[in-house]
C-alpha cells in the first residue's frame, strides 16, 4: 500500500521532467517529443501522486493503466503482463518449471486428481502415484472450487517443500512432504501407429522444441515410418526461430516464412535442400494458434501435407515482448507474416482438406488422418 508522500515513481517523474527541461530548454520540447497522449499519461500519473487523498497500491494502479493501454489497441493478440505473470511466462517458455512432477486434472470434487507422475521427479520419489488425489496443500483444503487454486499452492521456489494430504486409491489418507525441483517439460510426444505411421504431438514452439521434433521424426524414420502425423491441436505457438527450424528440417529448398514490420521492411526465411520426403497430415483445432497454425499452412502450401480438423482463427501477426522498468511487460504485435508464397492467414485461417470434429467416442480427427495416409 502507498504510505509515502514522495514515492519512487514521483521521484522518477521529477528526474525525467528535470532532465528534459535541461536538455530541451522547456517543457514544450518534452511535450513535442512524446506527443499529446504521452504527456497526458504522465500528467495523469503526476496528478495521482500530487492530488489523490486515499491510499492505493501503486503497482496495481500502474498495472491497470498499462493493461488498459494494451486493451485499447483492439488487438486480440497483444497483451500486458504483471511482473509475476512475466516471470512465469519466461519460465514456461524454457520448457522447464519448478514443481513436484505431476500432471493433474480437476474432475474430482475432493481435490486434484493425479493423472500421471514424472519419472524420477520429486512426486515419484515421495511415493505419489497416478489415481491418487491431493486433497490439501500446506494445510489448505483443495476440495470443491478451491481445487482450481491448487496448482499455484503446490508450485513454489526450487528447494522448498510442500506438505500434501493424499487420498490413496485404497481410500486411506496420508501426509507427504515433497521438495520442489526444477523439471524439464518435454514439448514432444511421439509413437509409431499402425500402418507404419509416425505420430508426433507438439505441445508448443518454445525452447528446444525444434530439436525435439527433429529427434522424434528421425527416430520414427529409423523405426520404419512411411508417413507422419503432426498433432498441433491446442498448440498456442511460441518462438519464430523454433518454427523456421522445424520447417527447414521438413521442407525442401525455398522460401518458408516472410515477415513485414511497421516500416514495411521485409525479411524472408529460406529452407535448404535437405528435407523429410514422407507424406504428412497435420491435425488442428480451434485452439491451434500462431506458429502451430502457420506450420500447417506452410506444409500444405508446399504440397507435402494435408490438414484435418476444425477451422482456425487466422492469426497473421507476430508479437514482441518488451520488459518495462517496474517489472511488467507489454507483448504487442510488431509485424505481419506470410507463407513462402506470400499468403496471409488473417481473416481466413487454414483451408482444411477434411473438416472433422471430435465426438464423445474415440478420436475422429486422428482416424481421418490415418485414413488419408492409408486409403
Amino acid at each position: 500500500m502507498k504510505t509515502r508522500r514522495f514515492t519512487d515513481l514521483h521521484l522518477l517523474l521529477a528526474v525525467l521532467l528535470t532532465a528534459v527541461v535541461c536538455i530541451g530548454g522547456s517543457l514544450l520540447c518534452f511535450r513535442l517529443s512524446i506527443g499529446t497522449y504521452g504527456a497526458s499519461l504522465l500528467e495523469g500519473l503526476k496528478l495521482v501522486e500530487d492530488k489523490f487523498v486515499g491510499e492505493y497500491d501503486e503497482t496495481a494502479a500502474v498495472d491497470s493503466a498499462l493493461e488498459g493501454l494494451v486493451s485499447g489497441l483492439g488487438d486480440r493478440w497483444s497483451y500486458y503482463l504483471t511482473e509475476e505473470e512475466y516471470q512465469a511466462q519466461n519460465q514456461r517458455r524454457t520448457n522447464q518449471y519448478v514443481g513436484i512432477g505431476v500432471t493433474i486434472t480437476y474432475e474430482r470434487e475432493e481435490g486434484l486428481l493425479i493423472q500421471s507422475v514424472t519419472e524420477g521427479g520429486p512426486a515419484e520419489q515421495a511415493g505419489l502415484a497416478a489415481g491418487e488425489i491431493i486433497t490439501a496443500a500446506d494445510g489448505t483444503s483443495l476440495a470443491g472450487d478451491a481445487r482450481y487454486d491448487g496448482a499455484s499452492l503446490i508450485q513454489g521456489e526450487e528447494g522448498t517443500t510442500v506438505s500434501l494430504e493424499i487420498l490413496g486409491t485404497d481410500g486411506t489418507t496420508r501426509t507427504v512432504e515433497v521438495e520442489r525441483a526444477s523439471m524439464d517439460s518435454d514439448p514432444v510426444v511421439s509413437q509409431m501407429l499402425d500402418g507404419n505411421v509416425g505420430y508426433v504431438h507438439l505441445l508448443n514452439f518454445y525452447d528446444n522444441s525444434a530439436a525435439r521434433l527433429e529427434e522424434a521424426v528421425t527416430d520414427l524414420q529409423a523405426q520404419g515410418a512411411e508417413a507422419l502425423i503432426f498433432d498441433m491441436r491446442d498448440n498456442g505457438g511460441g518462438y519464430l526461430n523454433q518454427l523456421t527450424d522445424m520447417l527447414d528440417f521438413l521442407l525442401p529448398e525455398g522460401p518458408i516464412f516472410i515477415t513485414r514490420n511497421k516500416a514495411g521492411h521485409e525479411e524472408i526465411t529460406y529452407s535448404d535442400a535437405s528435407c523429410v520426403d514422407l507424406p504428412m497430415v497435420v491435425l488442428v483445432n480451434a485452439n491451434t494458434y500462431s506458429a502451430a497454425e502457420f506450420f500447417a499452412a506452410e506444409l500444405q502450401e508446399q504440397g507435402v501435407a494435408k490438414i484435418v480438423g476444425e477451422p482456425t482463427s487466422g492469426k497473421g501477426y507476430s508479437q514482441q515482448t518488451f520488459a518495462l522498468p517496474h517489472g511488467g511487460a507489454m507483448a504487442i504485435s510488431t509485424a505481419s507474416y506470410y507463407t513462402g508464397s506470400g499468403t496471409s492467414l488473417i481473416g481466413t485461417g487454414l483451408t482444411l482438406d477434411q473438416e472433422v470434429y471430435l465426438t464423445d467416442q474415440g478420436d475422429a480427427q486422428l482416424e481421418a488422418a490415418l485414413a488419408l495416409l492409408n486409403p
